[in-house]
């Protein structure tokens, strides 16, 4: 391990606060590092692994497909991309049936904003305050963070403007002076498990029809079932003109993912986007082995059902200690619980992975808790106990 610290102090960009620990295998929910302790996994890779660590479906699928292609290029058609396509057409919000892929989800918001201003022929865009989307040039432009953005201004797209999330007025206030689009994730990951109210994303989907703007949802956290449905806005029964999609889409292997409708996609002409490995035949070939095996094991329902029984879980512990934990929210197994501040936050996430349990807080001061959509009961009851005792210690 001491390898490998010295080797990223000298040789590693440092992007990241990583918590000093290497991981050698993992299995299902779990993590071994390198000294042989085992975890239990509630990051999942930041709600990538939905099928956990090394399933079989995913291992058989890397298997036949490295020995059959990997890589062509998109000047030629690729059959497992084809293949892919026509799943997500199936799963996906009414209405969004062509796909343009690349390697993650900040290039899938790039290629969302590029889509959307060929569209109309105009570039405002209309984000929310307390959104993510990125981190690359146009998909930064449209994240609220100003940390975020501050460094980087002077690259950054012009024509955005942010309205109040959960806020049809503030919204409004922006659409009447013209936009292109509006970019929002039905419920805010990164920016805390934000959860809007049951009108907000109806009413955003009314406004944009009324004033002809394209509705942007970015699903890179929300969908594959992690909400209790394929795609967190179909709860709301709201269909987007414009999808993006990653993180748990391959199950591991990076891959992003534009969807639209046919008459929005069908602007892009040859030449107006492209993406060297993006819709390679073997990251294709693992997202619809990924794809078949959720819909096979019900695993949106069954995130749905879990995220209950966590969600009660985590508001018991609310009320045995309020002085700690302000709110419990989420949907499905994307769950957030606010910490009173951000210090105490982040004791207990060190605490607990000291315990074996690996947890990640998301604005300095939310317990975000993305685990593979496999998790069981158990797993859960031995987190929330966890959290009780070290709760216990931090109050």
């Amino acid at each position: 391990m001491r390898d490998v610290l010295e080797s990223y102090s000298k040789f590693i960009a440092k992007t990241y606060r990583r918590t000093p620990v290497v991981f050698s295998r993992g299995k299902g929910v779990y993590l071994w590092d390198v000294q042989g302790k085992r975890y239990v996994d509630f990051v999942a890779g930041i709600a990538v692994c939905i099928l956990g660590h090394s399933h079989p479906a995913v291992i058989r699928a890397v298997n036949r497909q490295v020995k059959k292609l990997v890589h062509v290029s998109n000047l030629y058609y690729i059959k497992e991309q084809a293949e892919l396509a026509r799943l997500l057409a199936r799963i996906c919000p009414r209405g969004i049936q062509k796909f343009f892929f690349c390697n993650s989800g900040t290039e899938a918001v790039e290629a969302a904003l590029k889509l959307a201003v060929k569209h109309s022929g105009k570039g405002k865009i209309i984000a929310m305050q307390g959104s993510f989307h990125g981190r690359t040039a146009a998909s930064l432009s449209v994240t609220w963070n100003p940390s975020y953005r501050g460094p980087f201004r002077d690259l950054l797209v012009k024509k955005i403007q942010f309205a109040k999330f959960n806020d049809p007025d503030s919204l409004e206030k922006k659409l009447k002076k013209g936009a292109t689009a509006v970019i929002m994730e039905p419920i805010q990951a990164e920016g805390g498990v934000n959860v809007p109210s049951e009108d907000f994303l109806p009413t955003v989907r009314k406004m944009c029809e009324e004033y002809g703007v394209l509705l942007i949802l970015d699903e890179i956290q929300t969908g594959m079932g992690r909400t209790g449905k394929w795609f967190a806005c179909q709860h709301w029964n709201v269909d987007p003109d414009e999808i993006t999609i990653a993180k748990g889409l391959a199950g591991g292997f990076p891959i992003g993912c534009l969807g639209a409708k046919k008459k929005v996609m069908d602007s892009f002409s040859p030449g107006d986007h492209a993406s060297t490995f993006g819709g390679n035949p073997f990251v294709c070939s693992v997202a619809t082995e990924v794809i078949k095996t959720v819909e096979r094991m019900r695993l949106p329902q069954r995130a749905g059902k879990m995220g209950a029984f966590f969600k009660k879980r985590l508001q018991e512990l609310a009320e045995r200690f309020p002085s700690i934990i302000k709110d419990v929210r989420g949907m499905g197994l994307l769950l957030g619980v606010e910490i009173w501040d951000d210090k105490t936050a982040s004791t207990i996430v060190e605490e607990c992975f000291k315990r074996g349990y690996l947890i990640n807080c998301t604005r300095g001061n939310v317990l975000r808790f993305v685990p593979p959509l496999i998790i069981e009961e158990k797993h859960i009851n031995g987190l929330t106990s966890t959290l009780e005792e070290v709760l216990k210690g931090v109050r």
